[in-house]
């Protein structure tokens, strides 16, 4: 039987890890940059344990009631919807903050006790108090790049969880990765992936993230429609990482160097 399995390219023990605090009931915070990965990793670690995944994108408008629940009236009557923390405490599950740092310091209190030996979460407008089953497990990220005084996790927070850092692969795993999620050629790949080294070399130049994996494999995908390998990076890398006029300049003239090395392969042959 063919696996369901998402594609995910271990690139150290984060499998073994992840296990471990799933096993022992620990909280894991994951640490690294933009599409590298880190929400990839939860889905294949949810599909491979067998478990309801609850993934919840954390802004500066995410209340506690998002996470826990609110009451609601429908027909007259008020009725109690639960949140997707809540429903993974109930029903077991993963329950997974991306960008914890983005919602407000008052919400993400909220996990505080589910963060220690009680793994407990209280509910104050119900009145209940849940015991989270041994089949729940909190998972949150957020990119440390982005950190600054108004935006950072909080100490007492950050020692509540164990800690994997992410980051962008190898090149050989990372061309393995643009070449299976994109189904291009390998060389293909390992050219754009190539590429991706030397943009995020850059120094001095204006971007707040650099070339991600997501991004390369956005590209790719473009190029196994039939765009060519300079127009696939203006949109899916130049364009999408910068609105800066030098800066753009400064991205062209890395793709500019790749494109002569670049040749023109059928992008819709299946991958050996």
């Amino acid at each position: 039987m063919e696996s369901t399995l998402p594609y995910y390219a271990p690139v150290g023990n984060e499998i073994e890890v992840f296990n471990a605090a799933y096993q022992q009931q620990l909280p894991l915070l994951l640490k690294g940059p933009t599409g590298c990965g880190k929400t990839r990793f939860i889905s294949y670690m949810a599909e491979k344990l067998g478990l309801p995944l609850y993934t919840v994108a954390c802004h500066d408008d995410l209340t506690a009631a998002d996470l826990v629940g609110r009451h609601l009236i429908k027909g007259g009557s008020t009725y109690w919807q639960d949140g997707p923390l809540t429903r993974a405490v109930r029903d077991g599950g993963i329950c997974y903050l991306d960008e914890v740092v983005e919602a407000r310091k008052d919400t993400t209190v909220v996990i505080h006790p589910l963060t220690d030996d009680r793994r407990i979460l209280p509910i104050e407008r119900t009145g209940e108090t849940l015991s989270a089953p041994k089949e729940f497990m909190l998972v949150v990220s957020y990119n440390p790049g982005y950190q600054n005084l108004f935006k950072g996790l909080k100490p007492s927070t950050r020692q509540r969880f164990v800690a994997l850092s992410f980051n962008y692969p190898e090149l050989s795993v990372e061309t393995d990765v643009v070449a299976t999620e994109a189904g291009i050629d390998t060389k293909t790949a390992r050219q754009l992936v190539e590429m991706a080294h030397s943009l995020r070399a850059l120094r001095d130049v204006d971007l707040e993230e650099s070339a991600s994996t997501r991004l390369l494999v956005y590209a790719a995908s473009l190029m196994r429609q039939g765009l060519t390998f300079g127009v696939a990076c203006e949109v899916a890398l130049v364009e999408a990482l910068t609105d800066d006029d030098e800066t753009k300049v400064v991205l062209r003239d890395v793709v500019q160097a790749f494109i002569n090395e670049a040749e023109v392969v059928p992008h819709d042959q299946p991958i050996n």
